[in-house]
């Protein structure tokens, strides 16, 4: 049977200074001078359960007011139901109200107030799912610090939720929560616990518990709480304006709060503050949304703050502007520069905090949503530009913070993630056709990083407003609407759908060429992407001619010894190989090994990549031998320059592991993988796509290892995480599904493999056609379920269908042709049609040699085939010698000792067994059974078969004595590798019976389970 895998890599040309371009690339390459790795250490991540909370694991946002009045009877409430000590699952309560009612300060005052009854304390600000990832993430890193370094933030998340799932004893409060459908899924998985949620909405929130609604202060605690935080002594006629002044304020605690403390700072009585406060313009409240009171007060109020702040710094107040055009919470105070004008950024940050107009710690700044709704719609006369100019300041800002390198420069990372939230907010700030054409740039930045870490829808609609920028700033034929083209070329690609990047690279290339000319090495590079979409939809014939010209172009310009050529030369040998060319391909990739060595130096990890594709040819060439030295050599490269355990020591890893697959030495393969899947699973996290592969190639290696049970929970995680990843239609899904089916065949189970076929074929002829060769894989795969059920007869029409794909895509003479026209031979065979199969394997047998020689291993396979249906047609003596040259190329290509010898043997054995010589038979199969046992060990399922087959032989000979054993061995081997159900069990019980009602070997006439093959009686 085909088994579908992962496409090979390729090479990109990246243009521009110092960067970087890849396909498929599952590594990180680095560029600059000072970039730092972190690495950890084996071992170092630990399960969530073994994890115990230090002392004092708290996180609060800020202390608690220390005036806080009204608020005893609720408090009481919240108190009450949260301390039931009985309780076995987690306790949650719902806070309810209007923005600044004082929501956060109630939770604040009962967390500070029993911080010490809980084992863990932590404060979330929730308003979306990813700051609820972000403050789970924060809490992962206090409880184990290595779970932040490790994987994404989603990946520190789930583990901090295994943490609370298995611990109890802590108090989660998840702030400022905008849509209950953000928490009901955390609510769903955690018990022990106790759970604060604060909200504006006043909805459903589902459990046991009814939710508190918060309503604004009482005439007489608003009061007092003015008079509490101004001080001093009270004058006549004071709390006639104070109670003026609070019902302005709409009772509303934090205007309340922010009224006082600008009436303390700036020793400004009620009165003259509250005349202030009346001299606003109604103009304010039209620029705010109706219906929401809390909004149209605090901006009153908050105007008033702003102009006494700007009176004492201007420039705080341009920061204010700055940091309200990105999300609310979590500002990196990365993003702020030290100096704004000529204030030192953190005096700005202190005089702004002192107003409570922002949050401030040592690594973020925070502001309320309605201040910031308040500062983006400021109503003064020049307020469209000075919004206009803080966006600008913002941007700059944005641009100067983003870390080099998204696609591979781990140590920045941390930082994108944080910034992402904040990328998004800000371009949402503009109306469509008003971005700034400096924000393509950041867009196309934060493409590429969410294309790294997996997130490839988000990545696409990225790309998809870069472009729009590009287009509407410099017109549809600029250079860089070209960049943006090829971007979001590369999302859709990496989507699985290759038809709709083609046209975009398409228009990129014409853009380029129209721009720079016919030779301009970025027209060699729109060529590059071009080719690569074409090979993405099986029509390598047609990349061939882009990439030979990109290769002119690149040489032309930079001469015959740049490394750019060797990049082109790269994707051109790609193209040959996938043309079942091999031997074209390797001299193209052996010149860009000798390039790319002279200008890097040998331990170059660009000289590790030249290897990997030049052992891979090797491979294709049928030598793998020669192509384990290549493979270890650029993993000692790669090791070298970036330490044991990073991605692409991962990538080298598989590598080295799948030549050694093909030398027949898959347990040598097996540790190799699972250290490939170690290090991705520490890099990316559990659920990236790289571990999928990573997972598929280990699995791949317990089938080969006769251990396909292990392997199928391998392919459902891996197509469970790449269906997350990409979604249900995927190619990369059906290639998984596919492994997954082969596992459940070789379980005997093709019933299940069957529908996971057909889900495969439909992905693919969805994603690339009903005529594309992928699709004519999936043909053959089904079709080889269908032989397995025993009706061969629905296989011939489906492999009739393959070979007809085949052969219009690749042409009459590719040796995929001959596999197709293979497969459709054995279903002829099958339905006891021999004759009919043999013109096709013949015609199989010249297509193979024509391509690949007379000594290639490819060779084998048809030769074996033939050979079958002459035996089946009667005609083992033709059958002999076609088995014979069979096992000559293969003893010639992998040694004597390799397992597909022993096959080899096995299928020879049959030929001397119809021609009446079980003698000879015998002694290649004990010869092949020692190969066996040797490469896979003595339980393994491939050793059942020669055990069968050798003692089919001494039952030949007359010799059942002989024979029951090795059928008794056969079968313990079956049954404890596939189970009692399998077809192979049923054969082989047949067999074993046939033996022991032979005639017995004593000559007695009787059956030899009647003579010698009695079971003698137990001794009295």
């Amino acid at each position: 049977m085909s088994e579908l895998t992962a496409p090979q890599s390729v090479e990109l040309t990246a243009s521009g200074e110092r960067s970087i371009a890849a396909h498929t690339f599952s590594g990180i390459g680095i560029n600059g001078d000072h970039n730092e790795i972190t690495v950890l250490e084996r071992g170092t991540l630990q399960a969530p359960a073994w994890v115990t909370a230090g002392k004092g694991v708290c996180f609060l946002p800020r202390e608690p007011a220390a005036v806080f009045v009204g608020r005893e009877q609720v408090l009481a409430v919240l108190r009450q139901a949260l301390e039931d000590d009985h309780a076995q699952v987690v306790i949650s309560q719902v806070v309810y109200g209007l923005g600044g009612v004082g929501k956060s300060e109630l939770a604040l005052q009962y967390a500070a107030a029993h911080r010490d009854r809980y084992a863990v304390v932590w404060w979330i600000t929730a308003d979306s799912v990813a700051q609820i990832q972000s403050g789970l993430a924060a809490l992962a890193g206090r409880l184990h610090p290595p779970v932040r370094l490790a994987g994404t933030v989603e990946d520190a998340a789930d583990w901090v939720i295994g943490w609370l799932q298995t611990h109890s004893g802590w108090l989660l409060v998840l702030d400022n929560v905008e849509d209950p459908e953000h928490v009901r899924p955390l609510l769903g998985q955690l018990s022990g616990g106790r759970m604060v949620i604060t909200t504006r909405r006043d909805v459903r929130w589902g459990g046991q518990r009814r939710p508190v609604r918060l309503d604004v202060l009482e005439p007489g605690p608003a009061v007092e709480l003015i008079f509490q935080i101004t001080g001093g002594e009270r004058q006549a006629g004071d709390e006639v304006v104070a109670a003026d002044l609070a019902t302005k304020l709409g009772f509303l605690p934090l205007a309340l709060e922010q009224a006082a403390s600008y009436i303390k700072q700036n020793r400004i009585s009620l009165t003259r503050y509250l005349a202030r406060l009346q001299e606003h313009p109604a103009r304010v409240h039209a620029r705010i949304a109706e219906g929401d009171q809390a909004e149209r007060t605090i901006a009153r109020l908050w105007q008033i703050t702003m102009k006494m702040i700007e009176s004492r710094n201007s420039d705080a107040i341009e920061l204010l502007r700055a940091l309200a055009c990105y999300a609310s919470d979590d500002i990196p105070r990365q993003v702020v520069p030290e100096e704004i004008g000529a204030t030192d950024t953190g005096e700005a940050l202190g005089l702004l905090a002192s107003y409570s107009m922002i949050t401030l710690t040592e690594e973020a700044v925070s502001m309320h949503r309605l201040t910031q709704a308040v500062v983006l719609t400021d109503a003064s006369d020049d307020s469209l530009g000075r919004i206009g100019a803080a966006r600008n300041t913002a941007l700059t800002w944005l641009a100067s913070a983003l870390p080099q390198d998204p696609r591979s420069d781990l140590t920045g990372w941390p930082l994108w993630r944080r910034l992402m939230p904040h990328i998004d907010a800000f371009a949402a700030r503009y109306l469509p056709g008003g971005e700034p054409a400096d924000l393509e740039i950041i867009l196309n930045q934060a493409a590429i990083f969410q294309l790294v870490q997996g997130a490839h829808h988000h990545a696409a609609a990225l790309a998809t407003h870069a472009l729009a920028i590009a287009e509407a700033a410099y017109g549809s034929d600029h250079p860089a609407v070209a960049d943006s083209l090829a971007n979001l070329a590369a999302s859709f690609r990496d989507l699985g759908c290759p038809g709709e990047a083609m046209p975009l690279f398409e228009r990129a290339l014409a853009i380029n060429e129209a721009a720079y000319g016919p030779d301009a090495p970025a027209v060699a590079t729109s060529l590059g992407n071009l080719a690569n979409s074409l090979r993405d939809l099986g029509r390598p014939g047609e990349s061939v001619s882009l990439e030979q010209r990109a290769a002119a172009i690149i040489e032309a310009a930079y001469g015959p010894d740049h490394p750019g050529v060797a990049t082109s030369l790269g994707h051109l040998a790609n193209s040959f190989r996938d043309l079942g060319r091999p031997g074209e391909a390797m001299p193209l990739f052996e010149r860009a090994l000798a390039i790319t060595e002279a200008a890097y130096g040998p331990d170059h990890p660009t000289v590790a990549i030249r290897l990997n594709n030049l052992a891979a040819t090797f491979r294709a060439l049928g030598q793998p031998d020669e192509s384990v030295s290549l493979e270890q050599r650029a993993l000692a490269i790669i090791q070298a320059a970036y330490g044991p355990d990073h991605p692409t020591v991962a990538t080298s890893l598989s590598h080295l592991a799948a030549a050694f697959s093909d030398l027949g030495r898959p347990g040598e393969a097996v540790p190799l993988f699972e250290r490939a899947l170690a290090i991705n699973e520490a890099a990316y996290g559990p659920d990236h796509p790289t571990v999928a592969t990573s997972l598929n190639n280990l699995a791949a290696s317990f089938r080969a290892l006769g251990r396909p049970g292990e392997s199928v929970s391998l392919e459902q995680r891996a197509a469970a995480i790449i269906e997350a990843a990409y979604g249900p239609d995927h190619p990369t899904v059906a290639i998984l599904l596919s492994n997954l089916a082969v596992s459940f065949s070789d379980l005997g189970r093709p019933s299940e493999a069957v529908p996971l076929f057909e889900r495969v074929l439909t992905i693919n002829q969805a994603a690339y056609g009903p005529d594309h060769p992928t699709v004519a894989t999936s043909l053959n795969n089904l079709a080889a379920s269908f032989h397995a059920l025993g009706r061969p007869g629905e296989s011939v029409s489906l492999e009739q269908r393959a070979a007809a794909i085949i052969e219009a895509a690749y042409g009459p003479d590719h040796p995929t042709v001959a596999t197709s026209l293979s497969n459709l031979a054995a279903s002829f065979r099958d339905l006891g049609r021999p004759d009919e199969s043999v013109p096709l394997e013949q015609r199989a047998l010249a297509i193979i040699e024509a391509a690949y020689g007379s000594t290639h291993p490819a060779l084998v396979v048809v030769l074996s085939n033939l050979a079958s249906s002459f035996n089946d047609l009667g005609r083992p003596s033709e059958a002999v010698p076609l088995f014979e040259r069979a096992l000559t190329i293969t003893e010639a290509a992998y040694g004597s000792t390799h397992p597909t010898v022993a096959i080899v043997l096995s299928n020879l054995t049959n030929s001397f067994r119809a021609l009446g010589r079980p003698g000879k038979a015998v002694s290649l199969l004990e010869r092949a059974l020692a190969i066996t046992e040797t490469a896979y060990g003595s339980t393994h399922p491939s050793l059942a078969i020669v055990l069968g087959n050798l003692a089919n032989s001494f039952n030949d000979l007359g010799r059942p004595s002989e024979a029951i054993p090795l059928f008794e061995r056969a079968l313990t081997i079956t049954e404890a590798a596939y189970g009692s159900t399998h077809p192979t069990i049923t054969t082989l019980r047949r067999a074993l019976s046939y033996a022991m009602n032979a005639p017995c070997h004593c000559g007695s006439g009787r059956k030899f389970k009647r003579c010698h093959g009695s079971i003698p009686s137990p001794a009295p």
